[in-house]
């Protein structure tokens, strides 16, 4: 029998693997779906800008969202674009939901992004389903960032109900947007005050996994959670510093606020979780976790390529049907009114016909009896002659 040659010194190479697989993805590149969910004018789109350092989108013009208050719908925006850095290339899409919570009536308003999230896993899970799999389109969201309006106060009921049903279908990271409009005791009053909205009210936000057997890597991911949610100042300007640096930040006159100066705001943090250090976890969690619920949850409700069940729930089709309904029954009454002004009608012109048959009853009877009195004269007036 043949002896077996040992091992070379180096390994038979199963350590190389992670070199294989940074490789394999250094050419494949990447791609991630962002989206950012708040009210108008609380700087997404800078603060995205300001994230992956280019214009991805314009500024919004704001001055007009006040015109289309009647139209009443959340809508979608896709914005995607390809970045570069270092030769490593991210396709990146950005789910922007302009009109969220702009309207007095805010019912039902998170209803099109929910179902933005729940459609990309149904689009996906359908193309699995296919004998040709090459090409996917994948929009499924990786995170979402929700904008919390710096009040100071709590989370409001609008945010508790959408926060609910996006903690359970994507990877939700809350941010306090415009930090640089509280100071830093009422900040940080405010973040202990939506920790607590959040702990009471069973919120699922995403934390990021931490390496037991990497102290440095742990203690970074407890300091990332420690800070949520993210005060942010969002900014693609430059401005210049007292002691002459330039930096991106807004200026006021007490001075600047700095973008990535963790002592004015969490947005190196933000980038950190986002974009440096959890991005692949964001993806894995999403295709783990979200997807691999909702794909059960449909599998276990549906036959094998069974077309999903469309929601009769739409907010924009129930609200047209409210109002068909009370179209509807304000016709009905107005018919009804109407039917008892005939019946009403009929009934006096009745009793006006009763009224008029029994007098000229009377009329007729009054001129037989004058007749018979004439007809009685007459006689005895022949018999005399």
């Amino acid at each position: 029998m043949a002896a077996v040659a040992p091992p070379p010194s180096d390994g038979i190479g199963i350590a190389n693997l992670p070199n294989q697989r940074h490789k394999i993805v250094a050419k494949r590149g990447a791609h991630f779906t962002i989206m950012v969910v708040g009210e108008s004018g609380l700087g997404k789109t800078t603060l995205i800008n300001t994230l992956f350092s280019t214009e991805l989108s314009p500024p919004k013009q704001y001055n007009r969202r006040h015109q289309k208050q009647l139209d009443k719908l959340t809508e979608v925006e896709i914005i995607k674009a390809e970045l570069e850095e270092k030769q490593f290339k991210v396709k990146l899409t950005v789910i922007d939901t302009p009109g969220f919570g702009d309207y007095v009536n805010n019912r039902d308003s998170w209803a099109p992004i929910v179902d933005f999230i729940d459609d990309q896993h149904e689009a996906y899970m359908r193309q699995e389903q296919q004998p040709q799999r090459k090409e996917k389109t994948d929009l499924r969201v990786h995170a979402c960032l929700y904008f919390v309006r710096p009040t100071g106060h709590t989370l409001k009921p609008l945010d508790i109900e959408i926060m609910k049903r996006l903690g359970t279908r994507v990877n939700l990271i809350p941010v306090i947007a415009k930090a640089d409009t509280l100071t830093q005791n009422d900040l940080m009053t405010f973040k202990q005050r939506i920790r607590e909205v959040i702990a009471a009210q069973g919120i699922r936000i995403y934390q990021p996994s931490i390496d037991s057997d990497d102290d440095a890597s742990a203690q970074h991911a407890r300091m990332l959670i420690d800070a949520m949610p993210f005060s942010i100042i969002g900014s693609t300007e430059d401005v210049k510093t007292a002691d002459g640096r330039v930096v991106k930040g807004r200026e006021y006159l007490w001075g600047v606020a700095e973008v990535e100066n963790e002592d004015h705001c969490d947005f190196k943090k933000l980038r950190s979780l986002v974009i440096r250090n959890y991005m692949l976890d964001l993806i894995h969690t999403t295709e783990e976790v979200h997807y691999e619920n909702y794909r059960q949850q449909q599998m276990e409700t549906r036959k094998f390529g069974e077309p999903k069940p469309r929601k009769l729930d739409n907010p924009k089709f129930k609200e047209e049907e409210e109002m068909l309904r009370k179209r509807f029954t304000e016709q009905v009454k107005a018919e009804e009114a109407r039917f008892r002004q005939w019946e009403q009608h009929l009934v006096a012109e009745r009793d006006r016909l009763n009224k008029d048959l029994e007098m000229a009853h009377s009329a007729i009877k009054a001129l037989e009896a004058e007749l018979d009195a004439l007809q009685v004269n007459y006689g005895r007036s022949t018999t005399r002659r």
